[in-house]
């Protein structure tokens, strides 16, 4: 089955048109600055060369247009017809506390859909967006949303509430939902398969370790705890982001500051993290490069998100009452030798036995195990598809029709 993926944000709409029947990735491109001056699509199918059209994008509707122009097109495109593509499968961040599984959109799940923008304010309007703009450019193939939060709605309530008062947690769904459950879910089934294909009595945490981070633990398949809490400012420091802190230093800054709340909630989630702690910016690559030319505040990044990681693996191992495996994923859990490195030290009491050898790759399109063969933990690193997941999620539900 053909399927394409769309992943449409405020401003841009990415996506990747796959044929689910060899989990192969026919065409990958992106609409940036879609309702801005200077918008364009660029495009590449496999085995052609790179399209660019700079051309004006007012909506998500006019971007699916040119999308399917793309995908169509006699010389940079990869399909005669857009019938050919049979569904179509949407990253949608934030479920709420409505939805637990992927779903086939349909006029009552968008009537409900609508609730969740107060969960994900950023997001949510966009990615109704382009779901309302590929049903305009391709009225007759079906939809499915897929949640980013829906792995961790397994998640027990003594684990998912918060200790403040139960009426806010009745009357606003305030609690832990998590996030980067497609890619925790990718890459625990890919360790899954790697100790032998069955989930029960497997305990793994996976690290999604990038510009957002989070951490979950999975036991027998299932998350049973995740990092990320109500939104994707809690958890470890990330890019910009202050990670989880003592709530008390909210009202303390904003009296210091005089910050309104939209300004503490810009504060906490711009101008901390990686920017806040190392000072010469928010990309990893930047923070490590300063770090290897000898700067403090650069190595205090890095080795404050090791321990970070650290803690969170400890917790989670008495958590599931083990652990087996432990995964790194994502743009830093894949590419930084060091981070995984310091995220590891000191565990050897829970059996975790480092390879320093195999670590030093910053660069693999596959698997690659990184403890030692006689580690009682396994640790690999697994590059996540997030996107393959869409993709199969879709046509499952498009086939069961």
């Amino acid at each position: 089955m053909k399927v394409l993926v769309v992943n449409a944000g405020s401003s841009s709409l990415k996506y990747q048109l796959f044929d689910t029947d060899n989990s192969s990735v026919l065409a990958k491109g992106n609409c940036e600055r879609i309702g801005i001056d200077g918008s364009r699509i660029i495009h590449k199918a496999e085995g052609k060369e790179k399209h660019v059209n700079e051309t004006p994008i007012k909506n998500h509707s006019d971007a699916m247009k040119l999308v399917v122009g793309a995908l169509t097109d006699k010389i940079y495109g990869c399909i005669g017809s857009v019938d050919e593509i049979e569904a179509i499968g949407h990253r949608v961040v934030h479920g709420g506390p409505y939805f637990s599984e992927s779903v086939l959109a349909s006029d009552e799940v968008m009537d409900v859909l609508d609730k969740c923008v107060s969960y994900a304010p950023l997001h949510t309007p966009a990615h109704i967006m382009g779901i309302k703009g590929c049903k305009e450019a391709m009225p007759n193939t079906p939809e499915v949303l897929v949640f980013d939060t829906a792995f961790h709605q397994t998640m027990e309530k003594r684990v998912y509430m918060y200790g403040i008062s139960y009426d806010m947690y009745e009357e606003y769904g305030i609690r832990r939902y998590g996030a980067h459950g497609t890619s925790h879910r990718y890459v625990s089934s890919e360790m899954i398969k790697l100790l032998g294909g069955n989930p029960d009595g497997t305990k793994i945490v996976t690290c999604h370790i990038g510009n957002g981070s989070s951490i979950t633990a999975v036991k027998d398949g299932r998350c049973v705890d995740t990092s990320m809490g109500f939104t994707p400012l809690d958890g470890v420091l990330m890019g910009t982001r202050c990670g989880a802190i003592d709530p008390a230093i909210v009202p303390f800054i904003m009296e210091k500051k005089g910050y309104t709340p939209a300004e503490m909630d810009n504060y906490m989630n711009k101008q901390c993290g990686f920017v806040g702690i190392g000072g010469v910016g928010s990309d990893s690559r930047d923070v490590e490069r300063a770090m290897n030319e000898g700067n403090e505040r650069a190595k205090l990044t890095f080795d404050m998100l090791g321990y970070q990681i650290k803690k969170y693996i400890g917790s989670y191992s008495a958590a599931m009452g083990g652990l087996n495996a432990i995964v790194f994923t994502a743009g830093i859990g894949e590419h930084c030798p060091y981070i995984r490195e310091r995220a590891l030290e000191e565990l050897e009491y829970l059996g975790v036995k480092l390879d320093r050898e195999r670590n030093s790759f910053a660069h693999s399109d596959t698997p690659v195990l990184i403890s030692t063969d006689d580690s009682p933990v396994k640790v690999y690193m697994i590059p996540t598809n997030e996107e393959l997941v869409i993709a199969k999620d879709t046509e499952a539900i498009v086939k069961a029709l």
